[in-house]
């Protein structure tokens, strides 16, 4: 079974302490020092998780995710001391699955894995489900989408929202249900991160306006997904 959790940091001091709890957890640690480090280690590794850090040298955190994504939905916890809202947004936005702002507490960097690890576990029975709406496709087995036979590139925890939607067409989610849902009532998170989501979701997904389906907002309440006619 894979245990390798890369920590990427060009902070050796930070990677020491990291790697000492990341080995408590049962894992196995391989350090990375800079951006392009990363890359190599992960394909020779293929870890089970990525800590990574945005400010290294060669390549950023930011960048270094970019490309990771263009082949791989492994969760990613970005660790930086950029504590700005738009620099964590960016980081969701690009597909990591959480954000951490130095300093931080080891024991709650350890939590947060093991929530991240908990909520890619999904059960056989929901990965065989494949739901369909005129027009779209959401196989969440291989974690594809197709919307009007094309293929749609999303992120895991945007197919993985997108899957929970339209599998219960007209219900409504409160962002809090979804957040749980989708993060987990352990996630350090808030309501925000739901909604940084759905605008990615839909620009992503709406691509005419002959659609037969949609994602509605439902103010002060949440998201739904409607089917027009049924």
């Amino acid at each position: 079974m894979n245990k390798y959790i890369l920590i990427a940091d060009d902070n050796e001091s930070i990677i020491d302490i990291l790697k000492v709890y990341v080995i408590k957890e049962g894992y196995v640690p391989v350090e990375a020092h800079d951006g392009a480090e990363v890359l190599d280690l992960f394909t020779k590794y293929s870890p089970l998780l990525l800590l990574l850090d945005v400010m290294m040298p060669k390549m950023d955190g930011f960048q270094v995710c970019r490309q990771i994504r263009k082949s791989s939905n492994v969760p990613i916890i970005m660790i930086t001391a950029k504590g700005e809202d738009a620099d964590r947004i960016m980081g969701l936005d690009i597909g990591a699955d959480d954000y951490i702002v130095k300093p931080f507490s080891p024991g709650e960097v350890m939590a947060r894995i093991r929530a991240v690890l908990r909520r890619i576990d999904i059960p056989e029975e929901e990965k065989k489900q494949l739901i369909r709406h005129p027009g779209l496709i959401v196989n969440i087995s291989d974690y594809e989408v197709k919307v009007q036979e094309q293929f749609v590139n999303l992120t895991k925890k945007e197919i993985e929202l997108l899957w929970l939607l339209a599998s219960n067409p007209g219900k409504v989610f409160s962002r809090d249900n979804l957040l749980n849902s989708i993060w987990g009532y352990d996630y350090f998170g808030d309501a925000r991160t739901v909604d940084t989501h759905i605008k990615r979701l839909r620009s992503k997904i709406i691509l005419s306006d002959n659609l037969d389906w949609d994602i509605k907002t439902i103010w002060g309440v949440g998201y739904k997904f409607e089917v027009k006619h049924v």
